[in-house]
């Protein structure tokens, strides 16, 4: 059998299960997970491996109608996936009713210009004989390729979707070594495993006004010391963060730094802070230091300037020097 690879983005309203699915098919975690909608805030590549195929799965952030820079990036983020992929999947939730926000991913949807699918999940949460007046109302608004009832949750379906997508992706070598199963930087897979922690251990509001960075990322033959900072918008929000005594970030830190050690496979000692910084989902400057996309392309850039700086000052140095062996010597003396 020839060998298959290609590239599809899950898109979907916020909560759909996106994340859930992502994580199932690549059979590890790769993108956080909560209860909480929009938790993914940057596309995300997993890799399906398999004998005949390599399959390079998009997550991405939920569809809404942006309100601050951060969710106008989350939906810059879903245009950019939308670039060079074979298949578009739409999931919806079909333990819910169709709304305005389904048709308003649906117009998403129409911007790919090739097959698109629509999974309907959740389905170990709704009877059998709902399903197909749900099917009948999507295909009323576009016209999918192919329609798949799946439960990210519970895997099934899945199989039956996978298969599916590979009669359609082109013949390819793998785009990825088959042992990789992200492309996601290990700071930025530290700093979302924390967010998660502290997602969940929150509440109410504190959850959309989560932001973490990581401060230092040291890592040692046995040890890995990781300093991050947990950012929020007020003092209130802060306080609910710590918790009383500090139960609450010392929580949040012990779990995170369990996951983070299964997933690294080495010792870490992760120590978190907590800083307020009023309004700062409306602040360009912090929100792109969350995007790893452009912290990666600033630091291919520095480096870039870097070697530039660094040939142009050995130039300089080797005809100082040329110079000077002219003066000792004899005068009839590439990828």
């Amino acid at each position: 059998m020839p060998f298959k690879s290609g590239f599809v983005a899950i898109v979907g309203r916020p909560n759909a299960g996106k994340s859930t699915l992502l994580n199932t098919l690549v059979g590890r975690k790769v993108a956080i997970v909560s209860p909480k909608p929009q938790t993914t805030r940057n596309r995300i590549q997993g890799i399906l491996n398999r004998d005949d195929a390599q399959i390079v799965l998009v997550d991405t952030p939920g569809i809404h109608k942006p309100e601050n820079v951060l969710s106008r990036q989350m939906m810059d983020d879903l245009q950019h996936a939308l670039e060079g992929i074979d298949i578009l999947a739409l999931i919806a939730d079909a333990s819910v009713n169709f709304g305005p926000g389904d048709r308003f991913a649906i117009e998403w949807a129409r911007r790919f210009h090739g097959p698109v699918y629509l999974l309907l999940n959740k389905i170990d949460r709704v009877a059998k004989p709902r399903l197909l007046p749900l099917i009948e109302r999507y295909s009323k608004e576009f016209e999918f390729a192919e329609v798949f009832p799946i439960s990210a949750l519970t895997g099934e379906g899945c199989l039956d979707l996978v298969n599916s997508w590979l009669e359609r992706l082109p013949e390819h070598q793998p785009y990825f070594p088959q042992d990789q199963f992200t492309d996601q930087p290990e700071r930025f897979v530290a700093a979302e495993i924390i967010r998660e922690k502290a997602i969940l251990t929150t509440r109410h509001e504190v959850p959309y006004a989560i932001a973490v960075m990581i401060d230092s990322f040291e890592e040692g033959p046995k040890l890995l010391r990781i300093r991050a900072t947990l950012y929020v918008e007020r003092e209130g929000q802060k306080a609910i963060l710590i918790g009383k005594r500090g139960a609450a970030i010392k929580a949040i830190g012990t779990h995170a730094r369990k996951e983070l050690e299964s997933i690294l496979d080495i010792h870490i000692f992760l120590e978190l802070f907590v800083k307020v910084q009023p309004g700062w989902r409306d602040n360009s400057s912090m929100v792109r230091q969350l995007d790893w996309h452009r912290q990666l392309e600033q630091i291919g850039g520095y480096q870039d300037n870097e070697a530039e700086e660094e040939d142009t000052a050995d130039g300089e140095d080797d005809d100082e020097n040329d110079d000077e062996d002219d003066a000792k010597a004899p005068q009839n003396l590439e990828l």
